[in-house]
């Protein structure tokens, strides 16, 4: 007969999953992060210019084109997705903007909503052939981004014409307290890209989208139309793009749109999230595109030939996404951790 207190059954073990997933998030936003300063400090020794505020202000400058074309293709990601017709509706934005508002201040009030809207309604043809027609969607994208690219060749005959709004031009080559106007830009839509990617119910369905689309649709989320809507943000901040852009080079041309699309990945995929989606934050992105940007200034600086740039930026990439794996955290965490 067995004597003494029954046992008790072991307490249940908590589920420390998400909170693995921020805190290597965190990690990965901070090594990054991290990583820029280091380059941008490193840099005094490529140029004594270099290592100042002035190649900190170049920096966010340049790096806000990025930032902002590359939240879409983040969202785009994070289901699944990949979005390859970028540049195109970069220069959709860029050409439309010059010719339908040709040099007018009125003209911005009123067509920038409508070229937001067209490159919206051409990103939900893609979210629809990628939800509906299960067309993959390196394919889908990319027959939308060469029949975009065709129309606008068409549209302008080869040489795009006219002006964006001089409103537009004066806001993208201003200054406020000593500082481009284009920064306190960058700023606010990093607060606001962090909150709906990370914070908003909508940016959670996005995640549980892209983390497991069958359990998603179980749980009565509508996914398609959360697709459709990835492609259709993606499509609007990169027409988005191609209007800033504009307004800072004062005119638009056909081929304005495509430094910008392997950067946009790059910077996804660096700043941490999983090109299988359902993980990813837009601070990570951030980080990416101001590490790229770093990057891309000081090897212009050194004067290195377009070939060789390709190659050491590409070089960079992978190591980045090596470093940056969770296991590669997790190696790290069991060396420290051991006794010693």
């Amino acid at each position: 007969m067995q004597t003494g207190a029954p046992p008790r059954n072991p307490p249940p073990q908590e589920d420390t999953r998400a909170t693995s997933r921020i805190s290597g998030q965190a990690i990965t936003v901070a090594t990054i992060f991290g990583i820029t300063i280091a380059m941008i400090l490193a840099s005094r020794f490529v140029s004594t210019s270099f290592g100042g505020w002035s190649q900190i202000e170049t920096i966010l400058y340049l790096s806000s084109f990025l930032v902002f074309c590359a939240f879409g293709q983040g969202l785009v990601i994070l289901v699944r997705g990949l979005d390859l017709s970028i540049a195109s509706m970069i220069t959709l934005g860029g050409v439309l903007t010059a010719s339908f508002m040709d040099g007018s201040n009125a003209g911005l009030y009123y067509v920038a909503p409508g070229i937001l809207l067209a490159c919206a309604l051409v990103g939900c043809v893609s979210g629809i052939g990628v939800s509906y027609f299960k067309v993959p969607p390196f394919i889908m994208t990319m027959a939308v981004g060469l029949i975009i690219y065709s129309l606008c060749l068409g549209f302008t005959q080869g040489t795009p014409r006219g002006y964006p709004a001089p409103l537009l031009s004066s806001f993208m080559q201003g200054r406020l307290l000593d500082i481009p106007l284009p920064i306190f830009l960058l700023l606010a839509f990093i607060v606001l890209g962090t909150a709906v990617q990370s914070f908003s119910a909508y940016g959670r369905k996005l995640n549980a989208v892209g983390d497991n689309p069958l359990a998603a649709y179980i749980a009565g989320l509508p996914s398609n139309a959360l697709v459709i809507s990835a492609y259709a943000l993606s499509a609007l901040f990169a027409g988005f793009t191609g209007m800033v852009l504009a307004g800072y080079a004062n005119g638009a041309t056909l081929r304005m749109g495509d430094d910008y699309l392997l950067p946009s990945i790059a910077a996804v995929v660096v700043g941490g999230s999983s090109i299988l989606g359902g993980q990813g934050s837009f601070l990570g992105t951030v980080g990416g595109a101001f590490l790229l940007t770093t990057l891309a200034t000081i090897l212009a600086a050194l004067g290195i030939e377009q070939g060789w740039k390709t190659i050491v930026e590409g070089l960079v990439i992978l190591v980045a996404l090596i470093a940056l794996r969770e296991q590669s955290f997790a190696v790290f965490r069991n060396w420290f951790g051991k006794d010693r």
